[in-house]
């Protein structure tokens, strides 16, 4: 077996076999390069079928990097995913309060998970935003609550936690949001698709 070890080959490969296998599927351009990475990172045909983008989800989530967004992150390993190597152009910051002390002894206090409390912390600060959740459905359950309540108000949800319990309700019901968002229907996805649907934002 000859085996490939050339990053480019490797992503070159990996890009034609998706093409071939996709080319069915008709998507706008820039929808279909966001589904396109989000294929790679998970190695699953099928996901395409269930990647949904709210009206101009796009085109708002360019306009907000463009004006130097805050990219809040569910988890670390997620933000770690988060390309950076255009933030100087751009102007846009990546941040995530999981692991900040206060929001731990507030999650505690209050009897809510971490996620939740870092939504929270997160939606205290204004300006151009983009959430990025890919790992608890109960992070993008609580944003959807502060968008409700009108104490958050993000350019763009990148939503796509994965899991048994309650990831497919969380998504369902950002679904019903006017706030722009690209999600994953059902039980899939994951902070692997999450990583590769804001990176594929940020390099369109």
């Amino acid at each position: 077996m000859e085996l490939i070890t050339d990053p480019e080959k490797i992503q070159n490969k990996s890009f034609e076999i998706i093409e071939e296998v996709l080319q069915g599927r008709e998507l706008p351009e820039k929808e279909r390069e966001i589904v396109y990475r989000i294929v790679h990172a998970t190695a699953d045909f099928d996901i395409s079928e269930v990647t949904v983008f709210s009206e101009n989800a796009v085109e708002e989530g360019r306009k907000a990097l463009e004006k130097g967004a805050r990219i809040i992150t569910d988890v670390n390993m997620l933000r770690s995913g988060v390309s950076t190597r255009l933030s100087d152009d751009l102007g846009y910051s990546v941040e995530c309060f999981i692991a900040d002390e206060d929001v731990r002894n507030k999650a505690e206090d209050a009897g809510i998970t971490r996620s939740m409390m870092a939504m929270r912390k997160a939606a205290e600060k204004t300006g151009e935003s983009i959430y990025v959740i890919g790992n608890a459905p109960t992070a993008l359950i609580e944003l959807i609550n502060l968008v409700r309540a009108g104490k958050a108000d993000p350019a763009l949800i990148i939503g796509t936690p994965v899991g048994l319990v309650g990831a497919a309700e969380a998504k369902n019901e950002l679904e019903k949001l006017a706030a722009p968002h690209i999600t994953i229907r059902g039980k899939k996805g994951g902070t692997a698709a999450a990583a590769a649907a804001i990176n594929a934002l940020i390099y369109l």
